[in-house]
């Protein structure tokens, strides 16, 4: 590997032990990867705050003892614990301990304790063309499919590495070449039921996820109307269906003004088409309930609600309390601006539980799984059968404050 002057300096310990310690990993790492030199990063985002056990402790109290600091703008993945509001968590008591003691850990590296899967809804929202080290699945397709920033797909450890470092290796989807388009995904036609963008935009992630794999796509017949949130659910679905890192949404995302430009000028080397009836039937299988079945909580918002999110659930909450749980996950800055904008007791009064700092389907916050779970998200649909051992239906965010009221699948 090319080392530049600062590259060696960091490996010799010139800026500390800890530094020393995640530039000799980075170098084994870039290495392994093939990447011929490092490159300054903008910023970080850690998802290794999420507590898989002793070794996640282990590895970030190592360097806090070593007196370790990041170098640049680092945000936090969401951890095991709402850490604001403790008493929501009911998993096992010394889980819960391990976990706040995790996420705390990071914030003694100089970390920003934003602890959200959505850190592109917070003030360190990369610009396009940065070049970033970002890990956790939705936030990386997010940031180089939505925003046109360039991470690759780090994972625990090395996050934190290139956070303390200030340093990336170069290659894979940090450079141009790598980021054309290899798969067109035509949608032929939406669902005229449909009336928003939404559940299309979960279902073509699903397929992209599914049949594209690790390959990028060139996705052409998008809705004009998605939205961030519509391509966020897109992006979040087919790195959970699939190891999809980046799409290209021709008209929608910045470096997809036209199919030419997201193939490079290059032909692709598959063309996949989905009709109506094909997202139809990708909606329906991501429920494995039927409608009518009894509920025993909806949970909204994986990745994390942002504010506009809120502002279309706001009206849907006028009428009675939900019969059943009704959860919705957020980040901190998020949650600033609902609180600004007087929706807080809103929330409370329609009998709303608003979780921070982690997520109903990666730790112990839903009071009651004896039912089925209703979700508007592809992310949670694919994952909480397998996480929580529970029977899952999706549905829009209409059905699903519907269904919560109603305290079954319903669909309007």
């Amino acid at each position: 590997m090319e080392l530049s002057e600062s590259d060696r300096a960091l490996l010799a310990g010139e800026q500390g032990a800890a530094a020393r310690f995640a530039m000799g990993l980075l170098v084994r790492f870039a290495e392994a990867v093939g990447a011929p030199r490092l490159v300054d990063a903008e910023c970080a985002h850690i998802d290794g705050c999420l507590y898989h056990g002793q070794v996640s402790l282990d590895f970030v109290e190592h360097l806090v003892a070593l007196g370790g600091r990041v170098r640049v703008p680092t945000t936090l993945n969401v951890g095991s614990v709402d850490l604001i509001h403790p008493e929501l968590f009911i998993g096992d008591p010394g889980l819960g301990t391990a976990g706040a003691r995790l996420m705390r850990a990071h914030e003694e590296l100089g970390c920003i304790p934003s602890f959200t899967c959505a850190p592109y809804q917070t003030l360190y929202r990369p610009r396009f063309g940065a070049q970033i080290a970002w890990a956790e699945s939705n936030a990386i397709v997010f940031a180089n499919s939505v925003i046109g920033a360039r991470t690759e797909r780090y994972g625990d450890f090395i996050d934190l590495c290139c956070g303390i470092t200030g340093r990336v290796p170069h290659y894979g989807l940090h450079l141009t070449e790598n980021r054309r388009a290899t798969v067109v995904v035509e949608v032929e036609a939406v669902p005229p039921e449909w009336d928003d963008a939404g559940p299309a935009c979960v279902a073509v992630g699903h397929a992209v996820g599914r049949r594209c794999g690790d390959r990028i796509a060139a996705i052409v017949g998008l809705p004009a109307s998605a939205t961030e949130d519509d391509l966020k659910a897109l992006g979040a679905t087919a790195a959970s269906a699939g190891s999809v890192a980046l799409f290209h949404a021709v008209g929608l995302t910045p470096e997809a003004p036209t199919l030419e430009a997201a193939l490079q000028g290059g032909r692709p080397e598959e063309t996949i088409r989905l009709a109506a009836d094909d997202l139809r039937d990708i909606v329906r299988r991501l429920s494995t309930v039927p409608e009518g079945t009894a509920l025993s909580a909806v949970s909204l918002g994986t990745p994390h609600f942002s504010v506009r999110e809120f502002e279309r659930l706001m009206p849907l909450l006028d009428g009675p309390a939900p019969a059943v749980g009704l959860y919705v996950n957020t980040g901190r800055e998020v949650m600033a601006e609902v609180r600004a904008r007087g929706w807080e007791d809103r929330l409370n009064a329609a009998g709303v539980t608003v979780v921070l700092d982690t997520c109903t389907y990666v730790t112990a916050i839903m009071r009651d799984l004896s039912g089925a779970v209703m979700t508007n998200s592809g992310k949670m649909a694919y994952y909480a059968p397998g996480n929580l051992d529970i029977e899952i239906a999706f549905g829009s965010l209409a059905d699903c404050v519907a269904s919560a009221r109603a305290g079954r699948v319903v669909r309007l």
